[in-house]
């Protein structure tokens, strides 16, 4: 071969060379693809990709380097459904091949190597070109540009800019975080769709009509692509990532947090709550009740502090108040002591922590390694379980959250889970600092972290409560008043408790030395602050049936007004308002000195919790706020909405409740809620040992129907009757199976009968027809209208 001739042929070598791994990856993305057990598998050379519906609206997209999987994360449950439906249509084509059921379809171009994801009357949601992109542990998704964006992180404590709201874009960084951030490997859209990623850590890039998602922990990338409306995708994500336990009862309450107190004045603050007839029902200590940097003291009570703690007096003498009694947790030990000895000798520590003073004892500690099986099995000792039998039978669980691990927290909890199981039938209850999807598996709930006191901070809560809620974090709390930089003053108490009111989980908490009780901050803003927690405290059976619905659909007690109003613009970055239930709008007021307050209410009928007056959807209003009082919390009752309330007590279960009051108000369309309860702190629920029972109301042409369907589960509640009040008309007749029900002579005489009936009133709402009606049993009921009472 001449020079010259290999000169020239050079160039074509070297562009040959170039151009090998591109025509590989085309060639592998074309190569032939078949589909076995309801399964496309699509060769990428030794490589493969398989992909597959895992529910109806949900498409697994699996890439197998040399056709293995590797190990799941911690963001998918084990119990996940990870097997292809068998029931998938299957269409096998020249072009191209077809996965599809009632919900979506996923089709698979043989010529161009993509695949695209449809929904019913919408197609091309989302389309994925480059497959052997998946190769480098990334993918990228293409969808239109106009769609909203929401999930895979919150903001933090320390974050004054929450301007962004809910809404994503740009590089979003896939973590864990510190101080009160919550993070998933989910993105997810309004127009219909999500992305989850089972990935400890990564990135998302959200740009310009696409999905990028790079930096996957696991070699063997896998994903789930999810079609459906906003509560849809939440079903969804909980039946993948894990389906959160029930709290207890007693956990719907009010909460008071404190650092820095002792026995005595813990009894005096919880008997003066009760005096003042303000509800609680559990207080939390900081580090005040552990004897830290003693042997063992991580673990077992103070006893200088708390001398009636170790022998189990104090639990007796809270239990008799109706209080129950949680404590904070840290994720170190003292080096120094038998438990840090012990670690040492059996490689418990985190290789991200080093030896240091704590702030507190000033002596030498270090960080654990929950991510060890052997770490989370003895962390839950006998000095812990001790304890636990004398009443520190919650965990606030801090600081797991400052070594860059997206699993620390999430492990810490798990122990502590785990081990509160395998000892007791009682519920966990816990709080944490951060959220990594998964968490949730393990009665985890989170808080902000230490937040500033005032207004300003108090109005970015909303924002921060918003976007953990939108990566599955519905258990959200915050130290209500703030936690640091000095003590609110009485307005800003005042209204974060008319806020944290309307929040998953309700408590307040300030740094050493602050009180956070309502009385401490003066009359007017106690005043306020009790009828909060009273309101709070008579929607507990409404609240409670909730938490049952978090935990079967994945959708808790707050949700963004987007989540029912996908495709209203102006709510796609609203946090201002939210949705409390189906039912409850709600707008706290976060302004100081704030005399009016502009509301927007999304499509539908609205009704003033406080003063009955009603609004048509799809508006904004204006409404007059009490500057002076702060008594006023700007709430709307959604047209449909079906409420129970009861009787406000001192605590949860102070008596039982044979008659919960049913507010109802009944729309065009049939609306449901199902009434929930069961023993309120165990776990017999999950074998059955529950209450449930559907409730409709319709509006018709002539007045409007009140229907009880039949209860489901073997717990029989101390509810025997509900009293429904039936908003919009007073009836001039009621009947049951086409039978005259009896009309009492006034609510006094139908309240103190023993048997059904009905009659007419008059309320803040206007005209109302109460019935009373016998609960566990199918009911239907229809009114007539008559002219309202005078």
């Amino acid at each position: 071969m001449t020079r010259r001739l290999q000169r020239t042929l050079a160039p074509l070598a070297l562009l040959g060379l170039m151009l090998t791994p591109l025509a590989s990856a085309i060639a592998a993305t074309t190569a032939p693809a078949t589909v076995t057990g309801g399964q496309l598998q699509i060769p990428l050379g030794a490589d493969r990709v398989t992909v597959d519906f895992v529910a109806p609206d949900v498409v697994h997209v699996h890439y197998l380097p040399g056709g293995k999987s590797g190990p799941a994360t911690l963001v998918l449950d084990p119990k996940a459904p990870n097997a292809p439906l068998a029931d998938v249509h299957v269409k096998n084509e020249k072009d191209a091949i077809t996965l599809s059921t009632d919900a979506a379809s996923v089709r698979y171009d043989r010529r161009h190597g993509t695949l695209r994801i449809d929904a019913p009357g919408h197609a091309g949601l989302l389309t994925q070109a480059d497959l052997a992109s998946l190769r480098s542990g990334g993918f990228t998704l293409d969808h239109a540009a106009s769609d909203p964006l929401y999930g895979i992180g919150g903001y933090t404590a320390f974050q004054d800019d929450v301007s962004a709201g809910l809404l994503r874009d740009g590089k979003q960084k896939i973590m864990a975080g510190e101080q009160g951030h919550a993070g998933a490997p989910l993105v997810w859209s309004s127009a219909g769709y999500a992305v989850l990623v089972d990935t400890l850590g990564g990135q998302f890039n959200l740009a310009h009509g696409r999905i990028q998602a790079s930096g996957s922990s696991r070699k063997d990338t896998d994903y789930y692509l999810i079609v459906g409306a906003p509560k849809t995708i939440f079903r969804a994500v909980a039946d993948l990532s894990g389906h959160s336990q029930l709290f207890p009862k007693w956990a719907m309450g009010f909460t008071n947090s404190q650092w820095g107190i002792d026995e005595k004045e813990l009894l005096s603050i919880v008997d003066t709550y009760r005096a003042k007839h303000i509800p609680i029902d559990n207080f939390t200590l900081d580090f005040d009740w552990k004897a830290w940097g003693e042997d063992w003291g991580e673990f077992r009570w103070n006893q200088t502090k708390f001398p009636d703690g170790p022998d189990g007096k104090l639990k007796q003498m809270l239990d008799a108040r109706g209080m129950h009694l949680t404590g904070i947790m840290k994720p170190r030990v003292h080096v120094d002591t038998v438990e840090g000895r012990y670690a040492t000798a059996h490689d418990f520590w985190s290789p991200a922590s080093k030896v240091g003073p704590d702030y507190f004892s000033k002596k030498p500690i270090r960080e654990l390694d929950f991510d060890k099986p052997a770490v989370r099995a003895w962390f839950f000792n006998d000095h812990l379980k001790h304890s636990f039998d004398t009443g520190m039978i919650g965990w606030w669980n801090d600081e797991a959250d400052d070594i860059g691990s997206d699993t620390q927290f999430t492990n810490m909890e798990r122990s502590l889970y785990d081990g509160q199981r395998a000892y007791s039938p009682l519920r966990v209850w816990s709080i944490n600092r951060n959220f990594y999807l998964g968490a949730q598996r393990y009665a985890y709930a989170m808080w902000s972290g230490d937040i500033a006191t005032g207004f300003h901070s108090m109005a970015g809560q909303r924002a921060r409560m918003l976007s953990a809620i939108n990566v599955g974090a519905m258990q959200w709390g915050m130290d209500g008043g703030g936690f640091s930089h000095g003590t609110p003053t009485p307005e800003n108490y005042a209204r974060w408790i008319e806020f944290g009111a309307f929040t998953p989980i309700f408590r307040v908490h300030g740094e050493f030395g602050q009180k956070r009780q309502p009385w401490v901050y003066g009359p007017v803003a106690e005043k306020a602050a009790t009828a909060a927690i009273r309101l709070r405290y008579a929607l507990l059976p409404y609240i409670y049936s909730y938490e049952h619905t978090r935990h079967v659909s994945g959708v808790g007690l707050v949700r963004p007004l987007v989540f029912d109003w996908p495709n209203d613009p102006k709510v796609r970055n609203d946090v201002a308002s939210w949705m409390f239930g189906e039912g409850l709008l709600v707008s706290p007021v976060v302004d100081e000195g704030q005399t009016t307050k502009t509301i927007y209410l999304p499509a539908g009928h609205w009704t003033g919790w406080f003063d009955g007056k009603t609004y048509a959807g799809g508006q904004s209003i204006t409404v007059p706020v009490d500057a002076k009082g702060w008594s006023d919390i700007p709430l709307f009752v959604r047209a449909g909405a079906i409420i129970p309330m009861q009787p406000v007590m001192d605590y949860v279960g102070q008596h039982p409740v044979p008659e919960v009051t049913v507010e109802a108000f009944p729309a065009n369309e049939a609306t449901h809620f199902t009434y929930y309860d069961d023993q309120g702190d165990d776990y017999a629920y999950e074998h059955g040992a529950y209450f449930a029972q559907p409730l409709t109301i319709q509006r018709t042409g002539e007045g409007a129907t009140v229907s009880t369907s039949a209860a489901e589960g073997s717990y029989v509640p101390p509810v025997k009757t509900y009293l429904f009040k039936v908003h919009g008309g007073a009836a001039s007749a009621v009947t049951a199976g086409g039978k005259a029900v009896p009309r009492a002579a006034s609510l006094e005489a139908l309240e103190s009968g023993q048997q059904e009936g009905w009659t007419t009133g008059t309320d803040r709402f206007g005209a109302v027809t109460y019935i009373r009606v016998p609960a566990a049993q199918a009911r239907q009921f229809a009114l007539v209208w008559g002219h309202a009472p005078e």
